[in-house]
């Protein structure tokens, strides 16, 4: 009997010990599980990018950053209240933008075609490519004016003004001959007609090279090189501007340099050229510089960007409510984190010609 107890007892502690040991392995397995979850939330979240980063990275501001998301063209997701962004997925929609728009496209505000005639009957229309009208843009409609946005550069911008084919006109032209921006360009391409130059912003403009800049480019006589290769803006760009007044002080012919027929329309475009290799060399903005990879910025011309109205509609409401909004701390915080703008004379009126 005692033997028998005994073994009985001894398969019954036996089976307990077994019994435990699965359960001890069960709990250890759960926790190791438990942990790696934690771990990949983790992980997951210190790499998350926040909207204020993925602003910066875009150079745009937040208010931006959600209307893309409002619009489905960039992936996210919420930790909490906090919505967050992997680089991946922002790396992608920066890939998707340079074959189409540049970023700082409109989103709210329509892009607008001026065919035609008179097209300042179908609404309040601002001319020019730089995100900070789409940013001004947005204000207008949250004050009720639903502007709309017409992308083309400045010459193009001041000729529809002459038209009256706009309410507004952006322009950074450079005459070469009197040092001064826009002035002399307002007087030549809308004559007889009073207007006023309001300061937008300063910005730096310059040269994009390849990271490292294998060809040596640092000035404008570079472009005088057989060994480069250029990627231009469309006649009327004010950087197309900028180039042909430094290239005609240097007494160089632009159909000497290779490239030089070979047009885009924007800044990301003509960035994405070089980066890709296609070309070694580009004219452009400094902040575009830091939105696309394996390019690198010689900065060469500190520029005046200006806005431009015809004097008969200074006091109108739109534009009454276009000036306070430029004017105010608000608006010039939303370029705080997005670099490359100097908002210090904003909303001055340089000039009433």
């Amino acid at each position: 009997m005692w033997n028998f107890n005994r073994s009985v007892l001894t398969l019954v502690v036996e089976f307990c010990d077994t019994t435990i040991l699965l359960v001890d392995r069960m709990k250890i397995l759960d926790t190791y599980v438990c942990l790696i979850f934690r771990n990949q939330v983790y992980m997951e979240e210190r790499n998350a990018l926040s909207t204020q980063e993925v602003a910066d990275m875009l150079h745009v501001s937040k208010s931006k950053i959600y209307d893309l998301i409002k619009k489905g063209e960039i992936n996210s997701y919420k930790v909490g209240r906090k919505v967050r962004f992997m680089e991946k997925d922002v790396k992608e929609y920066i890939a998707r933008s340079r074959n189409n728009q540049p970023i700082a496209a409109a989103s709210a505000s329509e892009d607008f075609n001026l065919m035609g005639s008179n097209k300042k009957n179908e609404g309040f229309i601002i001319c020019g490519q730089d995100l900070i009208l789409d940013v001004l843009s947005n204000y207008m409609r949250l004050h009720g004016i639903p502007a709309l946005r017409a992308y083309i550069g400045s010459y193009d911008s001041l000729i529809s003004l002459y038209k009256n084919k706009v309410n507004v006109a952006s322009a950074h032209l450079l005459d070469i001959d009197t040092g001064t921006y826009n002035i002399p360009y307002v007087k030549r391409l809308i004559p007889g007609i009073p207007t006023v130059i309001i300061h937008l912003t300063w910005r730096i403009q310059g040269l994009y090279v390849q990271k490292g800049n294998p060809k040596g480019i640092y000035d404008w006589k570079d472009f005088g090189r057989d060994d480069i290769t250029m990627i231009n803006r469309e006649r009327g760009a004010g950087s197309r501007v900028l180039l042909d007044e430094n290239l005609k002080l240097l007494g160089i012919y632009g159909s000497f340099i290779r490239g030089y027929g070979n047009e885009t329309q924007s800044h990301l475009a003509v960035a994405s050229a070089v980066s890709s290799g296609k070309a070694d060399v580009a004219v452009g903005s400094e902040k575009i510089a830091r939105q696309v990879d394996n390019i690198e910025f010689i900065p060469l011309q500190k520029e005046r960007y200006d806005l431009v109205i015809r004097k008969e509609d200074l006091h109108t409401a739109e534009m009454e409510t276009l000036l306070k909004i430029i004017r105010s701390d608000t608006f010039k915080n939303e370029f705080e984190h997005i670099g490359g703008y100097d908002t210090s004379d904003m909303g001055k009126i340089i000039e009433r010609i």
